[in-house]
This record gives structure tokens, sequence and C-alpha cells, in this order.
């Protein structure tokens, strides 16, 4: 499957707000991204990891915070987040019943980093985010093994493939090949330059009620090629993580996580029944050492009468990773014959003002 060769180019014009250079996740420094890609018979799956810094996160954590804004899923790691406000690990997606053994993965290349563990210090705390991939993959195969984290962390990168690659190889969005989305906004303050990035895994939405840029592109999509399993079920889910270099508390990042709910909401969604939605947040600005053993950790945070652009910053790049998600899948051929056609069949109906040609600069950079 042949792939576009420059994964950093923007594919959609969405908001107001400048975006990095990368215009992915990896526009926050330090933060890679990683996948590994299951092709194979009946497998349609992957995982991606999302690395917050280059370090070794149990010893050096970043400050954390997490939102479930429908609790429909499986997804490990995310009352600790919530309790103690940290992350000790790379971030792992994957498919549904596959969390198991991606868990074990994490753990496994966790402990191989870090002899402490379960010996002179704690255990450590996994995080784990999945959807359900099972209308094009055989979710039932266990095509993931423990081993495949290893080898998605050691691809991560500051640039990596978009669309239906690692843990989206086999996710539909709107019911059109969804998958791995990414995007990423400046945000300016009184001379201080922070950045705000996205990283989605999409699978969730009605066909018909796709937006893109307030143009119902859905319904026009949907005359043409009603998707195989038409029927309102509601059955999907994203995970959206959200990295920035702004220096906050685990409170503060808590509140972006609600507002990636915005960005998904602009793109057509109303959070079904049975869709899970989870959005996770760090900053790689405020580090928890391990080992510290002060009793005073000084922490900057953000004046929180400064904070409306980075909520405006994580509407914007949600609603566009999401579209990424989209505009980079092919479409796809899985389980069962199960088929899902891609977005980019459908460019006629997405508004000019949203769409960016190959050609084109990047107006907002």
């Amino acid at each position: 499957m042949k792939r576009k060769k420059d994964l950093s180019r923007r594919i959609f014009s969405i908001g107001t707000l400048k975006t990095g250079n990368r215009n992915l996740i990896s526009d926050v420094k330090g933060v890679t991204a990683g996948h590994v890609t299951l092709d194979e018979g009946t497998a349609r799956t992957g995982v991606t990891a999302v690395l917050p810094h280059q370090g070794n996160l149990f010893r050096d954590k970043v400050m954390a915070a997490c939102h479930v804004i429908n609790g429909f899923g499986k997804s490990t790691g995310t009352i600790q987040i919530d309790e103690l406000g940290t992350l000790e690990a790379p971030i792992i997606m994957t498919n549904t019943l596959s969390a198991g053994d991606a868990f074990r993965g994490l753990v496994e290349y966790t402990l191989e980093h870090n002899p402490e563990i379960g010996r002179t210090s704690g255990t450590v705390n996994p995080v784990v985010c999945e959807c359900n991939d099972s209308f094009l993959n055989d979710i039932r195969a266990f095509h993931v093994k423990p081993y495949h984290v290893k080898k998605a962390i050691e691809d991560a990168s500051v640039l990596f493939a978009q669309g239906d690659v690692g843990a989206g190889r086999g996710m539909s969005c709107y019911k059109l090949k969804g998958g791995i989305g990414s995007s990423s906004r400046i945000v300016e303050i009184q001379g201080k330059t922070f950045t705000v990035g996205s990283l989605v895994l999409s699978n969730f939405g009605q066909m018909k009620d796709l937006v893109i840029g307030r143009s119902k592109v859905g319904e026009s999509t949907y005359k043409i090629a009603p998707p195989m399993d038409d029927e309102e079920d509601g059955k999907g889910s994203i995970a959206v993580i959200l990295a920035t270099d702004a220096p906050m508390s685990s409170r503060q990042l808590k509140r972006l996580c609600k507002r990636a709910s915005v960005g998904i909401n602009r793109t057509g969604s109303y959070i079904e029944n049975g869709s899970g939605e989870i959005s996770i947040a760090f900053t790689t600005a405020n580090r928890i050492d391990h080992f510290n053993e002060e009793p005073l950790i000084p922490i900057n945070i953000i004046n929180e009468e400064m904070i409306d652009p980075f909520f405006l910053a994580v509407t914007e790049s949600t609603e566009e990773a999401i579209l990424n998600s989209l505009i980079h899948a092919l479409p796809l051929k899985g389980r069962d014959g199960n088929y899902r056609r891609a977005l980019s069949e459908f460019t006629e109906f997405i508004p000019e003002d949203v769409f960016i040609k190959d050609e084109e600069e990047r107006s907002h950079v």
C-alpha cells in the first residue's frame, strides 16, 4: 500500500489559529508517535504509541489528566491518572479485545528499562486506549501481541503516518475509513509562544452526520455510497490524546480534555450511547521526578484568566485531527468482505474554503 511521502502536508484549513511546522502532535517538542500495522490474512489492526518525551517516563513523569466524555470503553490506566495527575509510560492505542495484550507489552517494555519496579519501587500504571475495529478486523483472532507494543514505541518519530495505519488500520469514522489523525495549534500570549497538539484514534459516527466546515458532507456521500452496515447502531469510539508545552496543573489539563468534545461535535457527532469518547492530556513542561524526596516541588502554571486560547487550540486541533484521520485513509476491504470507502473519494463535497490542494501553501503558518 503506497503512502504519501510528505506526511506533514496540511490537508485542511480549520479554524483561525496557526498550526505548528508539521501540523502534528509532535510539534510539541519531545513528543513522538509510532505504529505497527498488521495487514495479513484476517488482520486489519495494529498498535500506535505516543511518547511524551524521549527519556525514561517512569522516572521522569509528566503531569497529565483524563476525561471520560462517554464511558463506553475498556481503556486502562485512567483511574490513576485522574487520582495522581501524572503519566509514567507511553500511551498505547489498539483494538478493544487487544487491550490486555497491549497492557502486557507496555508493562514488559517498562520493566525492561526500570529494574526497580516491583522490587525497590512501586508498580507502573500502563495507559492503553482502545476502539472496536471488528467490522474490518477479525478482532476475535487476537492478532496484536505484546511484542508489537515495543515495536511501535521503537518506531516513534516526529514524522509519522496518518490514516489507516497502526491502531487505526481497521477503524471506521462516520462509516468511512478512519484511523489515526493529528494536528497542532500555536498559542501566543504576551510574547510567549506555546503549542497544543492532538492525536486521535477515530472510530465513531454515522455517515449522514459528518460535517466539514459547517457543510453536511455526510448527507452527500450517503446518497452515493451508503455503508454496508447501514443501521443506526451508534457503535464506535474515539480516543483523543492532547499534548502541550505550556506549564499546567493536572486540573488545568482536565479542562483541556473536556474541550476535546467540542472538536468532536464540530465534525457532526452527538456522542451516541454505544460510542466511547475518552481524552487524555499531558504537558511536557511540568515534570515529576520519581525519586525526588524533597517536601516541596515547584510547579509553574498558566494564569487561569489566559487559558481560553488553549481551549480554542484544543477544539481546532481535535476537529482537524479527526478530518485528517479520514482524508489520509485509503479504501479498505476487511473481514468477510466488509468494505469501507474513503473520504478522499468524495472531495468534491468538501467546501473549498476548508480544503487545501496539494500545490497550495499552508496559509495559516
